[in-house]
């Protein structure tokens, strides 16, 4: 398996130009030394919209689902440091995916990535998964890509956290698709082809999608923080 575990959390927000700065000192110097340090988070990755706008995507690679409802994870997620506390306010419609790996194929770390947000429609999801299980088995080995990953949510039994109340709570993608690779227009290209919504409403999907374009910015594995 590419993704270094068997869950992983992938989250998408926009931040505001004025708070980028501190945002990506705080991300970088402080939150992902913090996150990498809780048992069970193997790898965390931050990417800023290749558009150059205000999105951000972060996903953190997770050993086992079971790491998201942990006493360690849940320590952090209900004790904020002050400059975390700061900073939540700024996601800015947040979209918070809790996820098993259904699939995943190649590496998953390249210069860009797409990501596509999607549903099964009514009656759909086997026909869904197993159409795009196939694409992720194929696509890590084409020209200008690396990588392919599906993603589904599976929200743990939990409270909601003191985070969560600070931003005002978070939306999910019920299912996610990551493709990362090295040439932005290979991307793009896939975003408008097999990866188009008609042609995943065509495979199963309900109509509304959501496709981003994303280019890395940081990662980091327990190792590079400790």
């Amino acid at each position: 398996m590419a993704l270094l575990g068997q869950a992983a959390l992938a989250m998408w927000w926009d931040m505001a130009p004025d708070v980028r700065s501190d945002f990506e000192d705080w991300h970088s110097h402080e939150h992902f030394p913090e996150r990498m340090g809780i048992p069970g988070f193997r790898r965390g990755t931050r990417w800023r919209s290749a558009s150059g706008g205000g999105g951000i995507f972060v996903m953190y690679e997770l050993e086992a689902h079971e790491t998201l409802s942990s006493a360690h994870y849940l320590a952090r997620l209900n004790q904020p440091t002050p400059w975390s506390a700061r900073m939540m306010p700024h996601h800015r419609n947040m979209v918070r995916s809790q996820c098993r790996v259904l699939a995943s194929q190649g590496t998953g770390l390249a210069a860009n990535a797409l990501t596509v947000r999607l549903s099964p429609a009514e009656g759909r999801a086997d026909a869904l998964h197993q159409s795009l299980a196939g694409l992720i088995a194929a696509l890590p080995m084409r020209p200008g890509l690396t990588g392919a990953h599906l993603l589904r949510h599976e929200a743990p039994a939990i409270a909601v956290t003191t985070e969560q109340k600070i931003r005002g709570g978070d939306q999910f993608a019920d299912w996610v698709l990551v493709v990362p690779g090295y040439d932005l227009h290979a991307l793009r290209n896939l975003a408008e082809a097999e990866l188009s919504g008609p042609s995943l409403v065509g495979l199963g999907a309900a109509p509304s999608l959501v496709h981003g374009l994303y280019a890395l910015s940081h990662s980091a594995v327990p190792a590079d923080v400790a």
